[in-house]
């Protein structure tokens, strides 16, 4: 016990390191945190031997799978069911695009020119092909576009694209046997009814018994999570799908949602970024560093390829057409979740996990940066209306 202690206090304190780090530097904490996880993985390794960080201790690992869920819950709670309605051929035209054009592009560049094997080349495909709405949602709060629709477009387009990725991960990679036919129907069925029994909890229960919202949310999510994990599945792919069926449910209860968040980028994600971080081998990367070249430009090229038309029919002025496509090229959450999980199944080698992750690493950077710095579309910003303090989170952010 005592060293389960010692080991959950030293990765909080990476995590508090990381929070400060993330808070002068105005980045997205999960960026900071797996960054924080590379170098402290790389120290722990070099000094201290293989594993001597802790990073694959089973109760670890359990931390680190529940906060990639609870995350993945909260990506789909921030959907906005009205910009899904209004712009639906904008949001789904974009989100498909975004996902198809980088998933094609960059398999065959991992297929063709690295070598890869067919699998290792998919699981490229699908972790490259991921938008961040980490990182989108902090830029459109920083920057007040959250409130317009030019702002609610982009991150509907961003849940469609990241929905089309889990969905691929689960379709390319879990075996379709009869528990995978029973994971579906028990899926379906319970997330049709996961609404109406969440609002029925809220009306009867809710304020009055401690914390059932979380308690029953909590439940569902670990028993699809269990029945997704026995059907040869991911846990995140249910996630998704219930944080998007509790959308409407989420946007009028912004307090109970903020506490969730709260507890889960709190808590739980520092265990999950700062792990996957800690698997990066900085060896693998220096050596052959043109590799993480290669793989950065096919992953924001093909988006810029596939996307920049087809944003075209929808925005004609040229620094919103930029703008949206830039931020469409990011990465972070669901690209890292990808290739943990290629890792962790032996779908990819450690080298090949490590260029991964330090790919979307740098499509979270890059792309941004030149988009706030170039192409920032100050027409459409929202009249002031007093200056606010912007905390910035991992899966989202709240406005303090």
């Amino acid at each position: 016990m005592e060293k389960i202690y010692f080991i959950t206090s030293l990765w909080l304190g990476l995590a508090v390191i990381s929070a400060i780090i993330a808070y002068h530097i105005k980045i997205s904490i999960a960026l900071v945190e797996i960054c924080v996880g590379i170098i402290a993985g790389t120290i722990a390794t070099r000094y201290f031997g293989i594993n001597s960080l802790g990073n694959n201790l089973e109760w670890l690992k359990f931390l680190a799978s529940t906060g990639a869920v609870f995350l993945t819950f909260l990506a789909g709670a921030e959907l906005d069911p009205k910009v899904i309605k209004m712009k639906w051929k904008e949001v789904v035209t974009v989100g498909i695009v975004g996902f198809i054009a980088p998933f094609l592009g960059c398999s065959a560049v991992a297929f063709y020119i690295l070598g890869w094997g067919v699998k290792a080349s998919l699981l490229a495909g699908v972790a490259l092909s991921t938008t961040s709405m980490a990182v989108v949602y902090a830029v459109m709060l920083e920057t007040g576009f959250n409130k317009t629709e030019f702002g609610k477009g982009i991150l509907g387009a961003c849940f469609i694209n990241d929905l089309g990725t889990v969905i691929a991960l689960g379709l390319i990679f879990s075996p379709f046997t009869s528990r995978t036919l029973i994971f579906v129907i028990v899926m379906v069925v319970m997330m049709a009814l996961f609404p109406a029994l969440t609002n029925f909890f809220t009306k009867v229960y809710g304020n009055r018994t401690a914390a059932i919202r979380v308690k029953w949310v909590s439940f569902i999510l670990f028993a699809m999570g269990a029945l997704a994990i026995w059907s040869d599945s991911e846990p995140v792919l249910p996630a998704y799908i219930a944080g998007m069926m509790l959308a409407e449910f989420a946007s009028q209860n912004r307090i109970w949602i903020r506490r969730l968040r709260t507890m889960t980028i709190g808590f739980l994600t520092p265990f999950y970024f700062i792990r996957a971080g800690s698997f990066v081998s900085l060896p693998a990367l220096l050596a052959a560093p043109l590799i993480f070249v290669v793989l950065l430009m096919s992953k924001v090229g093909t988006k810029i390829f596939g996307l920049y038309p087809v944003v075209g029919l929808f925005r004609k002025n040229f620094s919103e057409r930029w703008y949206y496509t830039l931020l469409m090229s990011t990465g972070l959450t669901f690209g890292t979740i990808a290739a943990l999980y290629g890792f962790t199944h032996n779908i990819v080698t450690e080298s090949q996990y490590s260029f991964l992750v330090m790919v979307v690493i740098g499509s979270a950077v890059i792309p941004t940066a030149i988009a706030n710095f170039s192409f920032l579309p100050k027409h459409l910003l929202p009249a002031p209306s007093g200056k606010k303090h912007v905390a910035f989170k991992s899966e989202g952010m709240d406005e303090e």
